[in-house]
């Protein structure tokens, strides 16, 4: 399969910015970056190889095509769907936030 670009959601946008801008209040700048780094180096991972992410969780949640790809050294994952000339990225989602509250908004978001 050949490179495809990530396409974030509003949604996904969003919760990037808002876990870096957590990050940078509660653990300095420096941590920030790294996080801001290791999303862009997920990203960039998954528009090379799109099926790496696990299908599990979309099929805990019966989201079918749902991947899920945890980022290093942080407790988020990415929540995207492989959609063949893209990747449709949902999400960026916690380890502690509850999963089927999460489908329910991505259930409303376009």
């Amino acid at each position: 399969m050949s490179r495809v670009q990530a396409r974030l959601r509003p949604a996904a946008r969003e919760d990037v910015l808002s876990e870096v801008r957590y990050y940078r209040r509660e653990a300095g700048v420096v941590v920030a970056q790294r996080l801001r780094d290791v999303i862009q180096a997920a990203l960039e991972q998954l528009e090379q190889q799109p099926s790496i992410g696990s299908p599990n969780l979309g099929a805990t949640l019966q989201v079918q095509g749902l991947r899920t790809w945890r980022l290093d050294g942080f407790p988020l994952s990415i929540w995207y769907f492989p959609r063949g000339d893209h990747l449709d990225v949902v999400r960026l989602v916690g380890h502690r936030q509850d999963a089927y509250a999460v489908q329910l908004l991505l259930e409303s978001d376009p």
